[in-house]
């Protein structure tokens, strides 16, 4: 499977995909919001760090979102971006929406 097959698979097929890197401090607050808000959403984390794809996987998603950090977090199929996006869209109920939990 390449990489934009395993990248877009995981977006279209699961509720929360998360690409993350496993030591980034942005990225574990994104991960524990998500598990703590959403323990029962079928969700993917992706720790690109831990890959051997995982610079491939990055430079990917910087071409299909214009973001070039992690985490880089897309629920229902929408991009909502980083740490700080997840936690204000969280904070205004938009992943609620978009979950429709």
């Amino acid at each position: 499977m390449s990489v934009k097959e395993l990248v877009d698979n995981a977006i279209e097929k699961r509720k929360i995909a998360i690409f993350s890197k496993s030591w980034c401090p942005y990225c574990k607050k994104a991960k524990a919001l998500i598990a703590e808000k959403f323990p029962d959403v079928d969700k993917e984390v992706f720790e690109l760090d831990e890959r051997e794809d995982g610079a491939a996987i990055q430079k990917y998603l910087e071409e299909k979102t214009g973001q070039r950090t992690v985490p880089n977090v897309f629920v229902a199929g929408q991009h909502i971006g980083g740490n700080d996006d997840t936690q204000s869209a969280y904070a205004a109920g938009k992943l609620d929406q978009l979950l429709r939990v």
